[in-house]
């Protein structure tokens, strides 16, 4: 027998009582495992389980042999020189004043095996990125019934909420280490903070938007990102749905102004993000803490997917930004092909 289960901010859940696609829900009373896709409807799940401590019958999966697709085994919605001209078409967008800045992705997908499409996948790829790829916002989601998992470790903030306090963390500027970080990574980040203060502005209190850390850097498995964090004050009538609507999808994973990034985005990209720069975590009406999903994978129809992008900006080199899309891919893609679990 299959259960549905949640992972999110430390803590496991299960007994799955209710699923929802209506973002109302989000101001009743939870915790809601939800998952905003970047195409298609929300996931909300309401589980009456959670404890720091999986359930025996989980445990025994997470602890379990599984082998994922290898290097070779991975098929990209874009390949090499069709990601290089979509970068320098993006740059063309630029030159014509279309956009200042994309963020331009490609999905990576592997066709499961028969012994490799069971729930046991999911659990034991979470139970490695915690052991082995540690990140912030590590959080999953498996469905049976619906066909849908998703397992992130996500290092970057969408939207955190305690009482009216509103705040998003968008990382912009990637690189193996801190000295080679660009000066087209920072402008990046800051065209990003603005725009996310645009957002929030939408749903906070005039003059209660601000950014408490700008141009951070952070060290993660791998790589270092540049983080910044803007903040304001909810206005006690504003609901879920309206700060969805406000600031969905991210803007650090679509670009600047946000509606032309999105439009150059579809034109380019040969392939659906589905769950991929969307949003997961718990909500909990004026509590919540929701990651961008990126380094997240998801399988569906019988494959694992996983997607990888890079923001284009007037000076980026196209290969260079190839580069930053198989860094960013890489440890997690070695992760999944793993035999069992590290000792």
């Amino acid at each position: 027998m299959q259960h549905a289960w949640a992972y999110a901010e430390g803590q496991w859940g299960w007994n799955l009582v209710e699923l929802s696609s209506d973002l109302g829900r989000l101001d009743d009373p939870g915790p809601w495992m939800t998952v905003l896709p970047y195409s298609g409807p929300p996931i909300l799940a309401r589980f009456s389980s959670w404890s720091t401590q999986a359930p025996d019958w989980l445990v025994g999966w997470t602890e379990a042999d599984w082998q994922g697709p290898g290097p070779s085994d991975w098929v990209s919605s874009l390949n090499r020189q069709e990601y290089i001209d979509a970068v320098q078409a993006t740059r063309e967008h630029i030159a014509a004043g279309t956009i200042y800045q994309a963020n331009i992705c490609r999905v990576l997908s592997a066709m499961l095996k028969p012994f490799q499409r069971n729930e046991i996948g999911p659990a034991v790829l979470l139970a490695r990125i915690l052991r082995e790829h540690p990140a912030p916002f590590t959080a999953a989601l498996h469905l049976p019934d619906r066909d849908f998992s998703i397992v992130s470790a996500s290092p970057e903030l969408f939207l955190c909420r305690h009482g009216s306090e509103l705040r998003t963390g968008p990382i912009k500027g990637t690189a193996v280490d801190e000295t080679q970080l660009l000066d087209k990574d920072r402008a990046e980040n800051v065209m990003i903070v603005d725009l996310m203060r645009n957002d929030l502005s939408k749903v906070c209190r005039p003059g209660s938007v601000h950014v408490p850390k700008l141009l951070e850097v952070q060290s993660h498995p791998g790589l270092v990102h540049l983080v910044s964090e803007i903040a304001g004050e909810v206005r006690p009538e504003v609901n879920w749905a309206q700060i969805v609507d406000a600031t969905f999808p991210p803007g650090s994973v679509t670009g600047a102004p946000k509606s032309s990034a999105v439009s150059v985005i579809g034109e380019l990209e040969q392939a659906s993000r589905d769950a991929y720069c969307g949003a997961v975590g718990r909500v909990n009406m004026d509590h919540a803490v929701l990651a961008v999903t990126i380094r997240t994978f998801w399988f569906v129809d019988g494959h694992i997917c996983f997607g990888t992008g890079a923001g284009i900006t007037w000076s980026s080199d196209p290969v260079g930004e190839w580069e930053e899309t198989v860094l960013k891919a890489s440890s997690l893609l070695r992760l999944v092909a793993q035999e069992r679990i590290s000792a």
